[in-house]
């Protein structure tokens, strides 16, 4: 063999640390350009239709408030549209349920004596399947529906804090990590909320440190001296219970594998939402998940665990109507979890993936930035979606 023919040696290790820094490198140049490490993410104004929206309210009735004087004062642009602020729409909010006519306080939907807090574990045992998405629009459309918002990053990848603007390779932020570990440097978790730019929607952001729960808790299962490790299911839970009363809702962005982290969410979770696309392949990873965690929580449940959920679904992403063999999955799936299954896909769509390009969601993302009609149906799939999860979740709490 002519040795000019032979493919060239080069040490494996080397070149993928070598390959690893420069995309590293250009990521971080990338990043810098679009969203340097010392801004504040802010959050655009939202058009009186939209206000009017999340309110559940009618423009008219908008437009009269604003001619009598009443509420906030909104932004009049030159072409003479209103908008107003997230802030305002809050402001907003909290007059009407001071001043509405009807006696039922239904614009702010805060939790009531007696209500629990929810805590929506969002899982998925394969990437890809669009959970980190899922999980970011749901808890934004919480917010901006009236609801106290907790979201909780426990993905060490940080998709979901990036997304809220905080970036872990940059940013020295605190994770879960601090509020769960098992030894004297514990700290409280309200020492690890931090606000967004949404208001109502705090966040606990995410970092690589999270995985060392994953190593710690075999070893402090170990310790023959304390139960505090057999019985890891209950510490995130406890660690909730400290800020109870600040949140109506918590979301829990699961990371993709069945580990401690994950099953000591699951173990502290009201409701679990398992996405789901709709291919052969996906459905047979989810397959294996189901199985595995149904073992695994069986096993923990027999240790002390108290699994007690109001409710479970799964939910069909990046769904594309016209594709005949996703159709015809969703049918195989609706034939075998025919109640389990949101009644509404999230459908795929460029205008979600475009604003992640950004770190943006729907929600905050400039739609002149999209065609019209683009823009609409990935929005009115987005919400669709949430307002059946906010249904089941006031279904919870007994209301209607």
């Amino acid at each position: 063999m002519n040795i000019s023919m032979r493919l060239p040696r080069f040490e494996f290790d080397d070149k993928i640390l070598e390959q690893g820094a420069e995309i590293s490198r250009r990521l971080n140049q990338l990043r810098m350009e679009k969203f340097p490490p010392n801004a504040t993410k802010t959050l655009r104004p939202f058009s009186l239709a939209e206000v009017a929206h999340y309110l559940g309210v009618s423009q008219n009735n908008l437009k009269r408030l604003h001619l009598e004087g009443k509420g906030p004062l909104p932004e009049q642009i030159p072409s003479g549209r209103r908008s107003y602020t997230a802030e305002q729409m809050l402001e907003l909010r909290h007059f009407l349920d001071r001043h509405g006519r009807t006696e039922v306080k239904k614009y702010v939907p805060h939790r009531k004596p007696g209500d629990k807090l929810q805590v929506v574990a969002v899982v998925n045992f394969k990437g890809g399947s669009g959970k980190t998405t899922t999980a970011a629009h749901l808890a934004q459309h919480l917010a901006l529906t009236g609801h106290r918002v907790l979201a909780i990053d426990l993905d060490p990848q940080a998709s979901l804090s990036a997304l809220h603007g905080f970036q872990p390779e940059l940013d020295r932020n605190l994770s879960l990590y601090e509020a769960i570990r098992y030894d004297d440097e514990r700290k409280p978790i309200s020492d690890v909320i931090v606000p967004t730019n949404f208001p109502g929607l705090d966040i606990i952001p995410a970092n690589l440190e999270l995985q060392e729960y994953e190593y710690d808790t075999p070893l402090a299962m170990q310790d023959k001296s304390s139960s505090v490790g057999r019985q890891f299911f209950t510490r995130i839970a406890k660690a909730l219970a400290e800020v109870d009363e600040r949140y109506d809702v918590v979301v829990v962005d699961c990371p993709p594998q069945l580990g401690y982290l994950t099953l000591t969410a699951m173990s502290a979770a009201t409701s679990v939402l398992i996405t789901v696309h709709p291919q052969m392949l996906d459905l047979m990873s989810m397959s294996q998940f189901l199985l595995m965690l149904g073992g695994i929580l069986k096993t923990i449940k027999a240790a002390g665990a108290a699994i007690e959920l109001d409710w479970f679904r799964y939910l069909i992403t990046r769904y594309e109507p016209t594709d005949i063999p996703q159709a015809q999955m969703v049918g195989f799936m609706q034939s075998m979890l025919a109640g389990q299954i949101l009644e509404n896909p999230m459908l795929k769509s460029t205008a979600i993936s475009d604003a992640g390009l950004t770190k943006q969601t729907l929600y905050e993302v400039e739609k002149s930035s999209f065609t019209r009609s683009t823009y609409e149906r990935a929005l009115e799939s987005l919400d669709a979606v949430n307002s059946e999860i906010v249904a089941l979740i006031h279904r919870a709490w007994g209301r209607s």
